[in-house]
This record gives C-alpha cells, sequence and structure tokens, in this order.
C-alpha cells in the first residue's frame, strides 16, 4: 500500500459524448441524473484519456443506487468490470481496524490511552523507539512517530512472505520520524500494530474479528481480510495492473492479481467490493456502527503533511475539502495495481466508491487520485436543482 502524496488537479474533460454505462435502480430526477451522467463521462474520460484499464463507481444516495463502469477488467479476454468486482483496498483497510478498536474499547476491553508497551511488550523497542511512549490513539491517527515500514522495500524484498512481528521490527530498525505525539506522518507500522492489539485483546485472528464485527452484521459478503500469505482473491474480480510506479507511458505493466499480501496485513490486506464500501462507510458515518463517544473519537482529527491535498485524519478514516468548498468523509487505499476511493457527505446518506485496476495515469492527471478528486467533484459539487 501505496502512501499516496496526492494531487486534485483538475482533469481535462474531453468533449466526447461517453455512452452512459450507469444503472440507476429507479428513476432519478434530472439534477441527479446529470450528475451520473458527469460521472460517467468521467470514467469514460480515465480510460481514454488517464490510459487505464478499468475504472468503476458506486453512488449511494439514500435509498437509490446508481453504479458505472468503462474500460475492462481483463485486458486479455476484454470483461468487463462489474457491480460484483472484488478488488484490494489497500489503506481502507485502516477503517476497518479502527472501528474494531473502538469497539473494544466501547467494551472496555482496552482504552485508547493505552500504551502499546502495555499490550505489545518489548515490541517497539529499539533505534529511540519507545512502546511507553506511544499510546493507541496515536497509532490511529499516525501521530506515533513510528517509522513506516513500507518505506524500506529493501527489507521488504528480503522475504517473500511477512509477520506482523517481522514488519514491526523492519520499521524499529530505523529511527523514529518525530517524537511521539510531537507530529504527522503516514505510517502502515501503525496499524500493523493495532491489528497486533486486537489480537492480543481477543485472543482471536484480526479477520475473525473484522467478520464477525462488520462484515456480517452488515451483510458485506465480498469484504474480507485474507488469512496469512493467501494470494488470491476469492470470487468474482477484475485483474490488477501495475507499473510498479514509474511514470513514463511506455512503462511495462505487470499483472499483480496474485499478490502475497501478508505485507499489508492490518494496514491495507483487505477485498471488497464498491457496494459494500458504500454500506460500511454509510453507515459508519451515520453513527449507527459505534456508539456516541467512539463516534467522537473517530471523526476527531488532526491535521495532515505530505498527504491527500485538503485532508485531515481522525481515527482510520479522512476529511477532505474538495475545490468547491464542499468536505467529504471516508478513505483512499492504493497499492500495487488497484487504487480506490470510498468518500461521501458527513451524515451517510450520499456515498461514492471508486476503484481503478491501474495504479497510473495521463493526460492532465498526475495519479489516479486526480480522477477521484474530479468524481468527488461531480458528486458532491453540483446543488440539487441546479
Amino acid at each position: 500500500m501505496h502512501q499516496h502524496t496526492a494531487h486534485t488537479d483538475s482533469g481535462r474533460p474531453g468533449a466526447e459524448p461517453a455512452k452512459a454505462a450507469g444503472a440507476v435502480t429507479e428513476p432519478a430526477p434530472a439534477s441527479r441524473a446529470e450528475g451520473y451522467e458527469a460521472i460517467q463521462r468521467l470514467l469514460q474520460q480515465a480510460v481514454t484519456q488517464g490510459g487505464l484499464p478499468g475504472i468503476l463507481a458506486e453512488v449511494c444516495d439514500g435509498d437509490r443506487q446508481w453504479f458505472g463502469s468503462a474500460g475492462v477488467a481483463d485486458t486479455r479476454t476484454g470483461r468487463k468490470r462489474s457491480q460484483q468486482d472484488r478488488f484490494r483496498i489497500g489503506s481502507i483497510s485502516k477503517t476497518f481496524v479502527a472501528t474494531v478498536v473502538l469497539q473494544l474499547a466501547a467494551e472496555g476491553r482496552l482504552s485508547l490511552d493505552d500504551t502499546t508497551e502495555h499490550w505489545l511488550p518489548s515490541v517497539v523497542h529499539s533505534h529511540h523507539h519507545d512502546g511507553v511512549r506511544v499510546n493507541i490513539r496515536m497509532l490511529l491517527n499516525h501521530t506515533s512517530g513510528i517509522f513506516n515500514y513500507t518505506d524500506d522495500q529493501e527489507a521488504l524484498n528480503r522475504y517473500e512472505t511477512h509477520t506482523p512481528e517481522s514488519l514491526v521490527q523492519i520499521a524499529v530498525s530505523h529511527p523514529p520520524t518525530f517524537t511521539p505525539g510531537s507530529g504527522w506522518a503516514y505510517s502502515n507500522t501503525n496499524y500493523v500494530l493495532a491489528g497486533m492489539i486486537i489480537e492480543r485483546a481477543t485472543g482471536r485472528a484480526l479477520a475473525e474479528e473484522i467478520t464477525e464485527r462488520i462484515s456480517l452484521p452488515l451483510g458485506l459478503t465480498g469484504t474480507y481480510l485474507p488469512h496469512g500469505s493467501d494470494p488470491t482473491i476469492h470470487g468474482p474480480h477484475s485483474r490488477h495492473y501495475t507499473k510498479l510506479f514509474q511514470t513514463h507511458p511506455g512503462a511495462p505493466v505487470h499483472d499483480a492479481t496474485e499478490l502475497d499480501s501478508s505485507m499489508f496485513w492490518a494496514a491495507g490486506g483487505m477485498i471488497s467490493t464498491a457496494g459494500d464500501l458504500n454500506r460500511f462507510f454509510g453507515a459508519l458515518l451515520g453513527g449507527r456502527i459505534l456508539s456516541p463517544a467512539q463516534q467522537r473519537d473517530m471523526f476527531t482529527t488532526v491535521p495532515t503533511r505530505d498527504w491527500i491535498s485538503n485532508a485531515a485524519y481522525g481515527l482510520g478514516v479522512s476529511s477532505v475539502r474538495l475545490p468547491c468548498g464542499e468536505t467529504v468523509w471516508g478513505m483512499g487505499g492504493a497499492l500495487f495495481g488497484s487504487w480506490s476511493y470510498t468518500y461521501g457527505a458527513r451524515g451517510g446518506e450520499q456515498m461514492v466508491t471508486t476503484n481503478v485496476n491501474g495504479d497510473w495515469s495521463t493526460d492532465g492527471w498526475d495519479d489516479p487520485i486526480g480522477i477521484f478528486t474530479d468524481l468527488l467533484q461531480a458528486k458532491f459539487c453540483r446543488r440539487s436543482g441546479t
């Protein structure tokens, strides 16, 4: 899960009309239908101008859903992307992990003020790291200062598969980024530690806790955390294509569909669908998963640095101020061959999830986040009735 430095450059909408490939569950008012058409045009442009293999988007407007796609799920067969497509969600996994931690806090099984040392003795210890000074809240809002292990690709590439402990070992072999609590830096290590704390507090596998606490109650049938180093995406899915973050147009494209996700685990190893993500975030934003005290904790934000433009970070969730001034809430995730965004209005009634099965973009968009920002603009910056 690539820690994405993001851009909100406006894509250059083309003049060519796009065939509407979207499907609405029931007739939508004219203004909303125009919004869907604008989204469909952007999906088309992401493929024809941005050069992506395929893209999908699912919009939730209260009890009404709209789905659209462009491009392909498989460049070899030409199969289209579908509403049932499962894909790797990268850092959106963090929202699920933070939700489980907050549920455990509500049950009195842990406190956000508990130190990492309390739950994981001697794990965060060496090169000036000290688990006594890092509490669970700092892990969840990225203010711990613990080094981001995915920034050491050389160490990651030394082994075929990884345990959570080995990922933390990579991190603590580097000095902290800053003194705990004194800054902000996106670090996947924080969520590996949070996942380890969940397992220590419950005595059960993180994957089981996510399934039993979130996926089953909400009916998220396409959402799960792979066990161990299982490289497959179970169920219907698109191929995931990567240029390994090389930016020149002629860079070779690799198929990264089969991927040992143990190197991401709690920080970004989960698989889901657009519909499942809209349902989860809609319930989360709407206050239907966490109790009020934990809801306040989750949505209390801190300023970010060197991350998504105009973003603030809570506990596993972020707010993004769009160029038009509207603020949306959710999370983004990016890893080899699969970039996703799930954001919505604060009450959770309106949600948009989009996924691309490539990790590059051209022609006015620096990366897929530019496309995602334009999609959010198309949805949330149109006043109804105008």
